[in-house]
């Protein structure tokens, strides 16, 4: 059977470090795979089918929960350092050996994280409204957006990724809209993300870009890099990406306007493309 974003079931793999995680895979199963690294407050349903589905059709794609979040076990960890260990040991669980992978956001530091410690598992790199350590702007959200993060009030509670990930223009509330029409098509939903999980990933991002850190590890990085971003990411400030872009040797960027952090859901068709192309032909 070939399953989708939609109907592909819901797996559970025990890793090494005793933690069971929750994991969906679909597509062709050949080649690399290409394993998505989730944001903040992130889970399985909060991925966009309109990219996983397009990009599974040249390869098998894998989303997962990382430990402590949603459908997985574990305690949630409060550092980048413990957040990337959890994610190798789920891919050792898998098996595969080397996996191309993308980051978005907080997922993206993961992404950083795992290259860093095991470069081996990795082909190609794909960070998406993330930054390095010690970015600009990064210790901190700006109050304006880490209000929307601390609104009790959305209803239903997935209408906090509109303004988060999305251009406030009349653009922008269009694609915010037609997003989470698309996410919450799946009927068998994963569990929700935790206080707990919340709060311990608040400290990670915290300890990451606490300034005084160095950036030399990004100048390390030899895997071919995507690093793609919107023209204004009120989450993670742009330029971070072009510091990115500026240090890491074989790095390429994309930059959308009228983007915010979640710029690459926004023009899904486009990035789509260009990942593809990133990763069957450079």
């Amino acid at each position: 059977m070939s399953y989708t974003h939609n109907t592909a079931p819901t797996e559970r793999v025990t890793a090494a470090n005793g933690i069971e995680f929750a994991f969906r895979r679909f597509g062709t199963p050949s080649g690399t795979p290409l394993v998505f690294i989730n944001h903040y407050r992130g889970n399985l349903d909060t991925f966009d089918p309109a990219v996983t589905d397009e990009l599974a059709k040249g390869r098998q794609v894998i989303l997962f929960d990382n430990a402590g979040v949603a459908g997985s076990s574990g305690e949630p960890k409060n550092s980048l350092e413990g957040m990337a260990a959890d994610a190798e040991a789920f891919l050792d669980a898998l098996g595969h050996g080397q996996y191309d992978l993308i980051g978005f956001s907080m997922g993206g530091q993961v992404a950083q994280q795992i290259v860093v410690d095991r470069p081996e598992l990795v082909r190609k790199l794909v960070l998406a409204g993330t930054g390095p350590r010690a970015g600009e702007g990064m210790k901190q959200m700006t109050a304006s957006t880490l209000a929307l993060f601390l609104r009790t009030d959305w209803e239903p509670a997935d209408e906090l990724w509109g303004p988060v990930f999305f251009s406030d223009s009349d653009k922008g509330k269009a694609a915010a809209r037609d997003y989470l029409t698309r996410t919450r098509e799946r009927t068998d939903r994963d569990a929700p993300v935790s206080a707990a999980v919340a709060q311990a990933h608040g400290e990670a991002a915290a300890g990451w870009g606490a300034p005084g850190q160095s950036q030399e590890y990004l100048t390390k990085i030899t895997q071919p890099t995507l690093i793609v971003n919107g023209s204004n990411d009120i989450v993670i400030p742009t330029i971070n990406s072009y510091l990115m872009f500026q240090a890491i040797p074989n790095a390429r960027l994309v930059l959308y306007p009228d983007g915010n952090h979640g710029a690459h859901y926004e023009n899904n068709r486009h990035f789509a493309r260009e990942l593809q192309y990133f990763l069957d032909v450079e």
